[in-house]
C-alpha cells in the first residue's frame, strides 16, 4: 500500500489539520467573537482526536492491515499529543491573547540559567510521559488487537521510543548541561 492511501497515515494527518484546526477556532470563538462558552466547547473537543486516531488503527489492525510505518507513528503521536497539547494550547492562546485581546506579551524562555535548565529537563520529562503513553497504546493494540505476526512488527515501535529518547536526552538536557550557557551557579 502506499503511503500516500495509507489510512493510518491520513488519519494521523487529519488528527494533525484537525487539533490545529480546533485550537485555532476555539481561540477565534474566545477572542474574536467572544463566545467563551463554545470556545470551551471547541478546545475541550481536542481530545477526541485521540480516540478517532485510536479507533482508526485498532480498526486497521482488526482488519488484517499491514504494519508499517504510520502503525509505528500513531502510538508517538497520540502520546505526544497527549503531553504536549495542553502546552502547545497554552501556547498559542497567549499569543492570540497577546494579539487579539491586548493580553501581556508572551515571556520568551530564557537562552541560560536555571530557568533554561529546568525547560529542557521539563520538556524531556514531557517527552518520557509521551513515550510511556506510546508504550502503553503499543501493547493495548499489540495484545487487544493484533494478530502474532502484526505484534512482532508492531513492537518495533519499542526501538523507535528509545532511539527518540536517547536523542532527546542527547541533544535536550545533556547538551545544555554540557554547555557553556548552562554555567550551574547562576
Amino acid at each position: 500500500m502506499s503511503t500516500a492511501t495509507d489510512p493510518v497515515l491520513l488519519t494521523i494527518a487529519g488528527c494533525e489539520v484537525g487539533f490545529w484546526v480546533l485550537v485555532v477556532g476555539g481561540l477565534a470563538l474566545r477572542y474574536l467573537a467572544h463566545a467563551t462558552r463554545l470556545s470551551t466547547w471547541v478546545l475541550a473537543a481536542v481530545p477526541v482526536l485521540d480516540v478517532v486516531l485510536l479507533t482508526a488503527v485498532a480498526i486497521d489492525l482488526h482488519g488484517g492491515g499491514e504494519i508499517g510505518f504510520a502503525h509505528r507513528l500513531a502510538p508517538i503521536y497520540l502520546g505526544v499529543t497527549v503531553a504536549f497539547g495542553k502546552r502547545l494550547v497554552r501556547w498559542t492562546d497567549v499569543r492570540f491573547a497577546h494579539w487579539f485581546a491586548h493580553g501581556p506579551a508572551p515571556e520568551r524562555i530564557p537562552k541560560t540559567g536555571p530557568a533554561r535548565r529546568r525547560y529542557e529537563w521539563e520538556d524531556f520529562g514531557r517527552w518520557l510521559i509521551a513515550a510511556a503513553i506510546a508504550a502503553a497504546m503499543i501493547l493495548v493494540l499489540g495484545f487487544g488487537v493484533a494478530d502474532a505476526e502484526q505484534r512482532a512488527q508492531l513492537f518495533v515501535g519499542f526501538q523507535t521510543l528509545g532511539i527518540i529518547t536517547a536523542i532527546w536526552l542527547l541533544t535536550g538536557p545533556v547538551w545544555y548541561l554540557g554547555s557553556a550557557r548552562s554555567d550551574v551557579r547562576q
